[in-house]
């Protein structure tokens, strides 16, 4: 990096509604920043409005990097992240601009400052089969399958963990290897220990859980139904990340009829806070090198991190 930016990144995480995008964008006005989306459902380019993606005129104001470029019907992985992401601070260097990693995606931070494990792609029968079993016979016998061909995996994993059960399995069952040797094999992190500063906006409960809830309803009253519905048109298969966004099963629900608009938006507020209680739990035991601050503070964190002059105003 030039001299005007003493260390290679910023990183901004917290759990969502924080107010993350609006910290990330005062800080690269003001330091000639580029923001770097660390946001597993901001990726796709299908569900803007659902996912509280900065706006358009948002976008315009600073170089915004990795927002909505893969489609709905990819299942985008961690891997392919790195990779992108790698790119981009190749590009903000070459540019001398100073990379503000935005986002509430833990498994994207411990990529930069820890390293990811190199899984192979798995085959998209394999997935498709693991994912018919645990449809027919239910996530216990998933597991029990599990334990049979992984057992270490297995014995780490919560009984009713579907999501990563079937990741462990479909891992072991591709490529002949527990999903914890690749663990142990993986690319190492993106940037080094000293090379930025983490900070993990922590908002007292109630007051995030209210702006969970007022998020929302604004999602809604911004077209969040008309996307949802879109979305929906295109029959995608249920399991795939960005089908499984906060609020979309609800919505789809109540477009099918299943659901009243006011039930479906309880799921969705629900499902996001219980979200932010776990985004809590992971930074917490996983990642202790972001400090936490209240979002108030966090201009004051960031003046005494990067420097007054490339500080937010």
């Amino acid at each position: 990096m030039s001299e005007g930016h003493p260390i290679k990144a910023v990183l901004i995480a917290g759990p969502t509604a924080s107010g993350k995008s609006a910290l990330a964008l005062e800080l690269a006005l003001s330091a000639r920043g580029v923001v770097i989306n660390a946001d597993s459902m901001q990726v796709y380019r299908d569900v803007r409005i659902i996912t509280a993606r900065p706006t358009q005129d948002e976008e315009a104001r600073v170089p915004h990097r990795l927002y909505g470029h893969v489609d709905a019907a990819k299942n985008f992985s961690a891997g392919a992240w790195v990779t992108d992401a790698a790119k981009m601070l190749e590009e903000a260097e070459a540019e001398s601009r100073l990379p503000i990693f935005v986002g509430g995606t833990g498994l994207y931070f411990k990529a930069l400052t820890a390293g990811l494990s190199l899984v192979p792609p798995i085959p998209a029968e394999v997935r498709e089969g693991v994912r018919a079993r645990l449809e027919r016979n239910g996530v216990e016998a998933l597991h029990a399958e599990l334990a049979l061909r992984d057992p270490r995996a297995a014995e780490r994993l919560n009984l009713r963990d579907r999501t990563r059960i079937a990741r462990a399995l479909e891992v072991v069952e591709a490529t002949g290897r527990s999903l914890l040797d690749w663990h142990n094999e993986g690319q190492p992190p993106l940037l080094s220990k000293d090379s930025f500063r983490a900070v993990f906006l922590a908002p007292e409960r109630d007051e995030l859980y209210a702006r969970i809830d007022a998020r929302f309803e604004a999602m809604l009253g911004g077209g969040a139904l008309i996307e949802v519905e879109r979305l929906a048109a295109r029959n995608l298969d249920p399991q795939l990340p960005a089908m499984k966004a906060h609020g979309v099963p609800a919505l789809i629900r109540h477009l099918r009829g299943e659901l009243s608009l006011e039930e479906a938006a309880m799921i969705g507020r629900a499902d996001t806070r219980h979200y932010a209680k776990r985004q809590f739990t992971w930074f917490r035991h996983q990642l202790p090198e972001f400090e936490w601050v209240k979002p108030e503070e966090a201009r004051g964190w960031l003046a005494t991190a990067l420097g007054t002059a490339r500080a937010p105003r």
